[in-house]
């Protein structure tokens, strides 16, 4: 919480009231005022214990005598209104920092920019490569492809350093009975599944994230 010039002291005290009436503890952080009036910062800590602030709210004095507003009391008198802004997540731009920062680029799968890549050992899957790619994405899948004529392990490394939560490996056993190797981020396989199975899969835990 942030203490301004005198002129906002009757302000801050009412934010210091309204936080003590809602039982929430705040510290006061003199010098961190802005020029429009005094604001309340609430700041989160990533998981390594960083903090960053985001949601704020701030009374402001400034635009209310920018913009010459008033209104007329009941006292029948006119009065300057005093604007309060709430920002719930801050800059769009710094929350996605933090939320960078926080899961080190390793997004929970429902948040995941691409949740899944599909990648060929040889050149002779790359048609059943294409149709699953295509298949995912009708299914409503992020996913990405690489058929680069490239090293399985090459590619393998490079998704896991880009942190896609899964890999779908493609080998001619796969192309023969239409499913899917599935390798995770970490490192671990999984049983050899359906499309239809891995699908679900993505369904119910993203579901899952989103409730937890």
């Amino acid at each position: 919480m942030s203490v301004v010039t005198p002129t906002g002291q009757k302000a801050t005290e009412a934010l210091k009231q309204a936080l003590d009436k809602k039982g929430l503890a705040y510290a006061l952080d003199p010098g961190e005022g802005v020029f429009y009036g005094p604001k309340i910062d609430i700041k989160i800590k990533d998981q390594l214990g960083r903090s960053w602030q985001c949601s704020t709210i701030q009374v402001d004095f400034n635009l209310p005598e920018r913009f010459d507003m008033g209104y007329t009391g009941a006292d029948n008198q006119e009065h300057q209104p005093i604007m309060i802004h709430r920002a719930l997540m801050g800059s769009l731009e710094r929350f996605i920092g933090v939320l960078i920062e926080h899961y080190a680029g390793a997004f929970p799968l429902w948040l995941a920019p691409v949740q899944a890549r599909v990648m060929n050992i040889t050149d002779a899957q790359a048609d059943y490569c294409e149709q699953l790619y295509a298949q995912l994405r009708k299914l409503g899948i992020r996913v990405e492809k690489d058929l680069r004529n490239e090293k399985l392990n090459y590619k393998i490394r490079e998704a896991q350093l880009n942190k896609i939560p899964f890999m779908l490996i493609i080998g001619d056993k796969e192309k023969e009975n239409g499913t899917v190797t599935v390798r995770l981020r970490d490192g671990k396989n999984l049983p050899e599944m359906t499309v239809a199975d891995f699908a679900a899969k993505i369904s119910d835990e993203c579901i899952e994230m989103r409730g937890m």
